[in-house]
């Protein structure tokens, strides 16, 4: 086979949750772009439409299914009408999620000492209760498949400090624990399980911080790279993951983060001169 033929996803069946917007919808796109037929779950059913409209055009097979990851049962639901709609599921992308936010989804920092359980318990219930559920629900139809490949997305913030998001950063560094154990889990039913962690990535959620022009370089001090990504930045890996290039890749988790995660350079090393391309 040419190895470009394994980046393909023909005839795949996806579910995306979280692909009404941002890293989700881009994810959504470029899986039918590789072949994939795509479940679409998000709460914004709207939105939902006009990405099922994108994934046609692009030749494949697109189901909208609005729900609220947040409540206990919609997993299970979500999951049910994706295998039912699709003919089966061979992929299971978890991207819905996210720290607090405000009425119009985007980030709130907050200091430790002013959030409360319930704050916490939100979290934790969109970011790794939902993964947990959706896991559980899609079991049996990936263990179906010949193909079969869930990613959960994670953050970079499980692998480093970002104060005013604890919550945030101590469930996704969770969900870490979580994939390596599936992923050992679930080797013998042929499921692979991995997870992204993207960096400062410019989207809706984290408008507050690239929104404003100070707040913005100082987020990107310790990226070598010196710029924010997109959501573009992000799909690559995520096909790569779900593809059959990754066939012996599992219980890893791969980092999109422009080199946050292999800062700080050692001095003298170039990196803290300022020598870089906006």
């Amino acid at each position: 086979m040419n190895v470009l033929d394994t980046f393909r996803l023909s005839g795949y069946r996806a579910l995306v949750t979280g692909a009404s917007q941002g890293i989700g919808r881009a994810t959504a796109l470029a899986l039918a772009q590789a072949g994939a037929h795509v479940g679409l779950t998000a709460r914004n059913e709207q939105a939902l439409t006009e990405v099922s409209t994108r994934v046609s055009e692009l030749g494949g097979e697109a189901a909208v299914i609005p729900a609220d990851l947040r409540q206990s049962d919609s997993a299970r639901d979500v999951v049910e009408e994706a295998v039912s709609s699709l003919g089966g599921l061979d992929l299971l992308v978890h991207n819905a999620g996210g720290p607090q936010t405000d009425a119009e989804g985007r980030m709130i920092l907050r200091p430790l000492t002013e959030t409360s359980d319930q704050d916490w318990q939100e979290v934790i219930d969109i970011n790794l209760m939902a993964a947990v559920r959706l896991c559980r629900a899609a079991h049996p139809a990936l263990r179906s498949s010949e193909r079969a490949s869930v990613l959960l997305v994670s953050s970079v913030a499980a692998l480093v400090a970002v104060p005013g998001m604890e919550s945030y950063g101590a469930v996704k560094n969770g969900l870490l624990s979580y994939v390596r154990s599936l992923a050992v889990a679930w080797a013998p039913d042929g499921i692979r399980v991995n997870a992204l962690c993207p960096g400062w990535v410019r989207t809706q959620l984290t408008e507050p911080i690239h929104g404003e022009s100070a707040t913005s370089q100082a987020a990107l001090t310790n990226v070598p790279m010196r710029r924010w990504g997109t959501p573009e930045d992000v799909v690559g890996p995520a096909v790569f993951l779900s593809s059959p290039a990754a066939s012996f890749v599992t219980g890893q988790h791969l980092t999109p983060d422009g080199g946050l995660t292999a800062f700080p350079a050692m001095p003298g090393s170039g990196a803290e001169e300022g020598n870089h391309h906006a």
